[in-house]
């Protein structure tokens, strides 16, 4: 499980399931804290090589032979979403915490059977935790405080959009992303669950959800929405609106605006935030890291969080049960869309 650091304490070693675009930012962030890979694996052995070599660590084509032969003590599961959960649960099962890209499943059941999973090892003092990395973000975190301390009043409600862009070509390159069976959903599993967890996070749970999802450009490239809106009321009566598309002509920024008894606040990258007595707060967005802007170094803070939090006997800060929330309202909002192909497909 690795060599020991001055503490006495075990040092961390780790390994990526998933050798895709999104373990890049996994393979930097473990770079930059020093965190020995001993392993990555891939059923495409060149991506797994590829990344094996860059890491110097040793490139598998099944996550059993891994788990089994480097022993990792963290797993991080970067694969497409319908492996998730089997890898998952493998590695829970082998004594290895859990870091877990987004979805944490494709349907809700599979959802579920992975919390019950994870709260299960938990009482082993096994961790798992989701990358919502968008928590991490300095105007999302001020806006949370913002909420939670009282500071802008009582929430009003709240709207978010996320426009973005992606062609038949984005698709083609990874099939998976546009099939029902293996990506679970479109744009609202793939792209908006950040800003959907955000709404949940800083107004509460979702107590109802219902909305349309629906492929108004994409439809000859693929199965999942390519559009869609939800409205939900959280604990407490709020309520709050998402609209989500991937048929815009570029990437715009995610908006985000809570309006509230004190005063408004709207993040659009930065937060700006205007009280009702005239005052007004700036936050900047953390500068974009290497990968795509919208990315930037959230990642690398939720990787070192977790790791710095792995003795710790409460649970990560952001669990599986979070993911699982976010399947679960997206389900609700497939199941609202009778015309949308695979109607009920997360649910059942």
């Amino acid at each position: 499980m690795g060599t020991v650091t001055p503490s006495g304490t075990p040092q961390p070693t780790a390994a990526i399931v998933g050798c895709g675009d999104i373990s890049s930012l996994h393979a930097e962030a473990l770079t930059a804290l020093q965190i020995p890979v001993v392993g990555v694996c891939d059923v495409s052995p060149d991506r797994a090589q590829a990344l094996a070599q860059r890491l110097g660590t040793r490139a598998y084509t099944s996550a059993q032979d891994l788990l089994a032969q480097a022993c990792p003590s963290v797993v991080h599961v970067c694969t497409p979403h319908a492996e998730h959960v089997p890898v998952a649960l493998e590695a829970l099962d082998g004594g290895a915490h859990l870091l877990l890209e987004k979805p944490v499943a494709e349907s809700v059941p599979q959802a579920q059977r992975l919390v019950e999973a994870a709260d299960a090892a938990q009482r082993r003092g096994v961790r798992s935790g989701v990358v919502y990395q968008n928590r991490y973000n300095p105007p999302n975190r001020r806006l949370y405080e913002l909420i939670s301390s009282g500071a802008l009043g009582a929430v009003h409600g709240a709207r978010a959009a996320v426009s973005w862009h992606r062609t038949p070509e984005y698709y083609a390159a990874r099939p998976w992303r546009g099939i029902w069976s293996q990506a679970g959903g479109g744009v609202l599993m793939n792209q908006a669950i950040h800003t959907l967890d955000l709404l949940l996070w800083l107004l509460g749970p979702a107590t109802s959800v219902t909305g349309h999802a629906a492929t108004h450009l994409l439809g000859e490239a693929i199965e999942v929405e390519d559009t869609a809106e939800m409205l939900l009321t959280h604990a407490g009566g709020v309520r709050s609106v998402l609209h989500a598309t991937n048929a815009y002509p570029l990437n715009a920024p995610v908006t985000l605006e809570v309006h509230a008894e004190l005063g408004s606040a709207v993040m659009a990258g930065d937060l700006t935030v205007q009280w009702n007595d005239g005052r007004s707060e700036s936050v900047s967005a953390q500068g974009a890291g290497t990968g795509r802007s919208y990315w930037g170094d959230s990642h690398r803070l939720l990787i070192e969080d977790f790791y710095a939090r792995l003795g710790d006997p409460d649970p990560f800060w952001i669990g599986i049960e979070d993911g699982a929330a976010t399947v679960a309202a997206i389900a609700q909002v497939y199941d609202a869309s009778p015309d949308l192909r695979g109607r009920g497909t997360i649910s059942g």
